[in-house]
């Protein structure tokens, strides 16, 4: 598993601005947290998800094809970066 955070730079109140990924060896999402300007959390995993979010239906392209696209700013996280923020999404956290 590797960990990638995707920033989206847009004007869109309703889409989120970072998108959090657990990403398998076959580069297809495990588990993804979105991240709205309002602070809200919506998460989805390979069995539940919140009404919003779910896990992308192709394998995520490599990192410098997302970074190709001039709204978007991917880099690869640590874990502990992504377990905070599905902890915080799945409100284990105060």
């Amino acid at each position: 598993m590797w960990y990638l955070k995707v920033v989206w730079h847009h004007d869109f109140p309703d889409e989120p601005v970072e998108i959090l990924s657990e990403i398998g060896e076959d580069r297809y999402e495990a588990r993804k947290v979105e991240v709205f300007r309002a602070g809200r959390l919506d998460w989805a995993d390979e069995s539940r998800r919140s009404p919003s979010t779910m896990l992308g239906e192709v394998p995520v392209p490599p990192l410098a094809e997302i970074n190709e696209q001039e709204e978007f700013t991917a880099a690869v996280i640590p874990a502990e970066e992504f377990e905070q923020a599905w902890a915080a999404a799945r409100g284990a956290l105060p």
